[in-house]
């Protein structure tokens, strides 16, 4: 599928990890929610959107058993009426009890059959056809997993997110000049607009993908460590203001207040995986297919989380 130049550089940086979202709460702890009175209705009532394809009752008590958790995290692109595709797509899995997280990236372009369709497409369309539903099932079905939680976020808000924590920091690994910004080498402060400008460069970086990936990572953490700044806990009112206008999950309050009180742990052991395959053309569109063999291996390392 062919598209101009200008709408692949404006989606590239669409691959931010959702999990942003997950760490930045984690972060700055849950229960500085109590501390704004508008938090609670607004994850509720803005926020929490329950799919057919998860079944509640079965999460929730996972959760209070404390056993692992896959949540499928999924950044859209998403204005006006068109529900966009999911060009971020991630399942992030958490074991309490080795105080594990694991994030393994889908390629967008990945080939798979898409439940409720019948036929094989880029597993980013499932979202385009049947929004959060088809496309927790269409990964369900691609991994061979369950998922307990998914998390969607229309990625325009991330700039948002930046600006009102203020600024992150990253050491940056090379040095480039895109016009607007100059990025030198070592740590380089940013606000929302220059954080974009950060994940977005590809033509500079002989890394390719790869440099943009870590920049990615980069960009995360940097929020993340803002985050859990004690200054940050003040600003935790207007996060939750820009969350509520770019984000929808079937978490409810109380799952957020149970998951992040007993989850928290993880963060201090994260492993990154993203699925190999080989780029092709099929009917003049290009995917990403991956091998059966690699779908088993990404299966097993889900399944094995607690190993």
């Amino acid at each position: 599928m062919r598209r101009s130049e200008r709408k692949k550089s404006k989606k590239l940086w669409l691959k931010i990890p959702i999990i942003v979202v997950l760490l930045l709460l984690v972060g700055v702890g849950v229960y500085a929610f109590s501390l704004y009175h508008n938090a609670k209705s607004t994850v509720n009532e803005k926020m929490n959107e329950p799919i057919e394809s998860i079944d509640t009752a079965v999460t929730k008590k996972k959760v209070k058993d404390l056993e692992p958790l896959n949540i499928l995290l999924m950044g859209v692109d998403a204005r006006g009426a068109d529900k966009g595709r999911s060009d971020a797509l991630m399942v992030l899995s958490l074991d309490p009890d080795s105080e594990r997280m694991q994030l393994i990236s889908i390629p967008r372009d990945t080939r798979a059959t898409i439940v409720g369709r019948g036929t094989e497409d880029k597993i980013n369309h499932a979202y385009a056809f049947g929004g959060p539903d088809m496309s927790v099932a269409t990964v369900e079905n691609f991994l061979d997993i369950d998922l307990d939680y998914y998390v969607r976020m229309n990625m325009e808000g991330l700039e948002e997110l930046v600006d009102e924590l203020g600024t992150i920091t990253v050491n940056n690994e090379i040095a480039w000049n895109d016009g607007k910004y100059d990025f030198t080498e070592g740590p380089v402060e940013m606000d929302g607009d220059k954080t974009m400008a950060f994940v977005r460069m590809r033509k500079q970086d002989n890394a390719g993908d790869f440099g943009r990936t870590k920049r990615q990572r980069q960009v995360i953490q940097g929020i993340v460590d803002r985050g859990a700044s004690v200054g940050s806990v003040n600003k935790i009112g207007g996060v939750i203001d820009v969350l509520g206008n770019n984000m929808a999950t079937n978490l409810d309050f109380e799952d957020m207040k149970n998951l992040f009180s007993n989850y928290r742990g993880v963060r201090k052991n994260v492993d990154n995986y993203m699925l190999e395959g080989s780029g092709t053309t099929i009917d003049g569109i290009y995917y990403y297919l991956v091998p059966d063999e690699e779908i088993q291996k990404v299966h097993s390392m889900i399944a094995d989380i607690k190993s």
